[in-house]
């Protein structure tokens, strides 16, 4: 039924000039504010769009995926910007970098917007 469908998806932020500047300055992104008011961030094959909200609670879950060449280069990157990666313990246990190195699956790496929102990078095996 819809999967010939555009889609997009969506998720809130506290602030949206800081979040503005963290899509554009920290992860390089391309951003602009669409004809509904909305952050909207330019990717190749996804469409997001950030929606301010008063009373902003983050989600307990990943919000948006990044798939990266070389997840050790792209998260030393983003250390050197000030971007701390979140560290587990037990079955999503991450090294010292944040990195997840599981037996099944590819390296992983999670960290927050300033909002909260989680993010992940993850390396491509293609």
């Amino acid at each position: 039924m819809l999967k010939h469908s555009k889609a997009f998806t969506t998720y809130s932020t506290g602030n949206m000039d800081t979040a503005k500047d963290f899509y554009e300055e920290i992860l390089g992104l391309n951003t602009h504010k669409n004809n509904m008011g909305l952050l909207e961030l330019q990717l190749n094959n996804c469409s997001v769009l950030i929606y301010p909200k008063k009373d902003h609670q983050p989600a307990a879950y990943t919000v948006l995926n990044f798939y990266v060449a070389n997840i050790q280069e792209m998260v030393e990157l983003l250390n050197k910007k000030g971007v701390e990666f979140e560290k587990f313990e037990g079955s999503l246990k991450t090294d010292s970098q944040g990195i997840h190195r599981g037996e099944v699956g590819p390296a992983m790496a999670w960290f927050k917007d300033p909002s909260g929102n989680i993010l992940s990078l993850i390396q491509n095996e293609e």
